[in-house]
């Protein structure tokens, strides 16, 4: 796969900011769950984060407490709205995945990048900064009024730029939030950084594989 897009747009949070949300839920609840449970416990956290967003917009920080409040009472655990908080304050701290800088400038140098991310905007300009990389715009879900997987999410950033789905190249570490949703809307130029945290995309989705952002320049002819 060789191709130059007009725009280069990318999921933020797990494909080039390191999504730490995990480390969270295990300084918060490791003395109450034991270790097999506690994994459980995240990987179930995760499946309702989506699920959250799956309905119309709302607040990121809603998102989380919900999602995890759902989670305790799952796990026959007790839901303290402080810790709902800590999820959504984390957010902002976290920084690049160490494979993102370096390529990604070298990239946005010749085609301009964007993110769409499922983003509050007072979060996401923290965690772009860290990225080091010039972006030419980034679209949260505040924006759009819609989290990914949605299509509104991926249609409201077309509409901004002013451009079609086959101008673009979709990068992403996750086939649930981005890729399926970018194949459905005609999004035919797409890569799978796989980072190792969903399970990999049916191929049906087409999609090119690269490990880390190391291997982006060579799948635009840089």
């Amino acid at each position: 796969m060789i191709f130059r897009p007009k725009y280069i747009t990318f999921d933020c949070y797990g494909t080039l900011t390191n999504f730490r949300m995990h480390e969270v839920a295990y300084q918060i609840y490791a003395g109450q769950l034991p270790p097999e449970r506690l994994n459980q416990f995240v990987k179930e956290f995760g499946a309702y984060r989506l699920d959250e967003v799956m309905g119309d917009w709302k607040p990121y920080d809603q998102v989380l407490k919900s999602a995890i409040s759902r989670t305790c009472k799952r796990h026959g655990l007790t839901y303290r709205d402080e810790d709902g908080q800590k999820f959504y304050d984390a957010v902002p701290t976290w920084g690049p995945h160490a494979d993102v800088p370096e390529p990604l400038t070298r990239v946005g140098n010749k085609i301009p990048l964007v993110i769409l991310s499922n983003a509050m905007n007072e979060q996401i300009h923290s965690n772009v900064r860290k990225l080091e990389a010039p972006f030419h715009k980034v679209y949260t879900a505040q924006d759009a009024g819609a989290y990914k997987p949605r299509l509104q999410a991926f249609e409201y950033m077309l509409d901004q730029l002013g451009c079609s789905p086959e101008d673009i190249l979709h990068v992403s570490s996750s086939p649930r939030y981005d890729l399926m949703s970018a194949h459905d809307l005609g999004i035919v130029n797409k890569v799978w950084v796989n980072r190792g945290h969903e399970p990999r995309a049916n191929a049906a989705y087409g999609f090119a594989e690269i490990n880390d952002i190391n291997g982006l320049p060579a799948l635009v002819g840089l």
